[in-house]
């Protein structure tokens, strides 16, 4: 199983597959060393017509046949994955609810609903969803990240540093979860959180993708070597804009600790627009962006 940091958990998507539809490339707004060529590279998921096929088959079963509250509840709970993952969340949402309408011990629910109240804001919401989670399942790990997160743009940054060190804990060998921890502990100290993410680096795999955006951290790698590296070893047609929304969205968070505001807006608007709705990156680049514009309106 990848370990690419998804704020769901792995569930069955009915057979559902998103494909990648195309690149586009457009000239950087930033400087040149990008890329090879000083352009960067969209590469926008759409889905394809086998999530609307699925989606018909989920909506017919549905409302056709006779189910349990359990086996309604799962139903509910796989179209509103679905829903997310092409970026439908009202939909999703809706469908979350109801699932645990039907199964209330339903954890991943909960999670999802918890993820929803942290891209509103609504971070009091949020920490009992992931609560309700952790009560439920507490070997549910990823609730240590969602959470962790929640806690982390809710401002209370000492419980987040807590619950990224559990969620890091859980498999060291995992480079995104040496960035995240990264990330919310140089919110109190650079210096310190990267000799930590230094120290973190030595247990993963060389080869890993996302070890070059730690080494890109680390100051091993430039931003020409990321997008490069993006490119090599791809198993399948959705994983370079899957890495694309990686790559942007670190590479704007590191902008912003070099105070590159301007820079830090594009990438976020670059991660948005590879249309990857179920990775972490994609859901909080809106949230990082509306930071971002208060900070360059502050700097004007």
């Amino acid at each position: 199983m990848s370990l690419k940091i998804r704020t769901a958990v792995v569930a069955v998507l009915a057979g559902a597959s998103l494909l990648l539809a195309g690149c586009a490339t457009t000239q950087s707004p930033l400087d040149n060393q990008n890329d090879v060529e000083g352009k960067l590279v969209i590469a926008p998921v759409m889905p394809d017509y086998k999530v609307e096929v699925t989606l018909a088959k989920l909506n017919e079963i549905l409302s056709a046949v006779e189910l349990s509250n359990e086996q309604r509840a799962r139903f509910h709970y796989d179209r509103g994955v679905i829903y997310d993952s092409v970026g439908l969340r009202l939909l999703a949402r809706i469908d979350f609810i109801q699932a645990l309408k039907l199964q209330p011990d339903l954890a991943d629910a909960y999670n999802f609903l918890g993820i929803y109240y942290t891209q509103e804001g609504e971070f009091d919401s949020a920490y009992e969803a992931f609560d309700g989670v952790l009560e439920l399942a507490p070997n549910y790990d990823y609730a240590y990240l969602n959470r962790g997160i929640a806690l982390y743009y809710g401002g209370r940054n000492d419980l987040a540093t807590k619950d990224m060190q559990a969620f890091y804990a859980g498999d060291n060998t995992d480079g995104y979860r040496a960035l995240w921890l990264y990330l919310v502990e140089s919110k109190d100290d650079v210096v310190t959180a990267k000799k930590q993410l230094m120290e973190n680096r030595q247990h993963l795999d060389n080869d890993a993708w996302s070890s070059v955006i730690v080494d890109y951290y680390l100051g091993q790698k430039s931003r020409e070597q990321v997008f490069t590296a993006a490119k090599e070893g791809l198993t399948h047609p959705k994983e370079y804009a899957e890495r694309l929304c990686e790559a942007y969205f670190y590479l704007a968070k590191m902008s912003i600790e070099i105070e590159q505001y301007q820079d830090a807006a594009n990438y976020f608007r670059l991660a948005l627009a590879t249309n990857i709705h179920d990775f972490v990156e994609h859901r909080y680049a809106r949230i990082e962006l509306a930071k971002v514009k208060d900070l360059l309106e502050a700097t004007k």
